[in-house]
């Protein structure tokens, strides 16, 4: 299997990537051991800050030592030289907040699995016909579930994942599940900078728990 395919199923079969940024190195270890613990095995890391690349290189190095099967994909890559840098500490997978043609090529060259984000048709087209098969749709609640109902029949060979303002809720998760997403990319709805700020890693742990319960429910009806 390739590793597009592996990170690609990893992310379909839990049908959530939660995703946060700390800039302390502390708390974005701990977060990773409860959702961790909680059963998560793709994970994105966002490149948010000038902590991201320090802080994602101590994750790979904890997740070899601790975490063995776990997915660490990093996020909010602009350009190629963004995408080089965490290949080279050993990123799993990309996920950009819109489409980058030259990320698109140089991460298809290394057979690294790139998740675009998309807002139009025209978007889609364009990163399907760089051979990109799994699409996050951003800003998920600005789209809205009716926006993939109404063009998932175009694209029958893609994955859809919305990202941006989905929320914890059945009725919301269950929106876009029936409108045909593959799985939902959760950030502060889930780990809050709230909890962060805390410390409250139980609390994430159990409210990722939760919602890995809540998904699975949703998906096996």
């Amino acid at each position: 299997m390739s590793k597009i395919q592996k990170v690609s199923d990893a992310i379909v079969q839990q049908g959530i990537l939660p995703l946060y940024f700390n800039a302390d190195e502390n708390v974005t270890i701990e977060v990773l051991r409860a959702i961790y613990r909680a059963g998560i095995k793709a994970v994105e890391y966002t490149s948010r800050g000038d902590a991201a690349l320090k802080n994602f290189t101590k994750m790979v190095e904890v997740r070899n030592a601790e975490m063995p099967d776990l997915l660490l994909g990093i996020g909010t890559i602009k350009n190629q030289q963004q995408a080089e840098e965490f290949y080279k500490v050993g990123a799993d997978f990309f996920i950009s907040p819109g489409f980058v043609p030259e990320v698109a090529a140089f991460l298809k060259s290394k057979e690294m699995l790139y998740s675009p984000g998309c807002m139009t048709p025209t978007e889609i087209i364009a990163a399907e016909n760089a051979g990109i098969h799994f699409i996050k749709l951003f800003p998920g609640n600005m789209l809205g579930p009716d926006f993939l109902s109404g063009i998932k029949d175009i694209f029958p060979k893609l994955l859809f994942m919305p990202t941006g303002g989905v929320d914890t809720t059945r009725e919301n998760i269950e929106g876009w599940f029936k409108a045909g997403v593959s799985a939902v990319g959760m950030g502060s709805k889930l780990i809050s900078k709230q909890l962060m700020a805390d410390k409250d890693y139980a609390t994430i742990e159990s409210e990722t728990k939760a919602v890995l319960s809540l998904i699975h429910s949703i998906k096996n009806k």
